[in-house]
């Protein structure tokens, strides 16, 4: 296995996350929301796994296999995720780690299901976050 390059794109889509989570932050800014911890903490510990992943150079005429694919996707699902899933639980808007997990899950892979009682009760730049998983769910699905 490459672990140089499984690291590397790892760290690449670390920089992705954290760029959408950014604009979650911004929407939440903009309804004057008190979000910013919320949005900065997974933002933060993106930036900087992909800032270590980063020093991992890229390998030249480096050979990447099946296996390693596999090895990307279901880290990536897990851990991407679970960063996703930081704003809900941090917020308190959604009080289980288990049930945000969960929602940015359901996201992610555009089944939509929601463990939310009232989703309409949650601040915009969450409900702005909890579509936009949707979206790039549905994007990645596409690309």
């Amino acid at each position: 296995m490459n672990f140089r390059m499984i690291f590397y794109v790892l760290g690449r889509l670390f920089r992705v996350e954290a760029a959408l989570l950014a604009i979650s932050l911004l929407v939440s800014l903009m309804y004057g929301e008190n979000l910013i911890l919320a949005f900065a903490v997974p933002i933060v510990l993106l930036l900087v796994i992909s800032i270590f992943t980063s020093r991992l150079k890229k390998p030249q005429n480096a050979r990447f296999f099946s296996k390693d694919g596999f090895i990307v996707v279901a880290v990536a699902w897990f851990l991407l995720s679970f960063f996703g899933c930081l704003p809900f639980w941090i917020s308190r808007e959604v009080p289980s780690l288990v049930d945000c997990f969960f929602e940015t899950v359901s996201g992610f892979t555009t089944t939509g299901s929601s463990v939310i009682d009232n989703i309409e009760d949650l601040s915009h730049g969450l409900l702005f976050w909890r579509s936009f998983t949707n979206w790039i769910g549905g994007m990645g699905i596409l690309v």
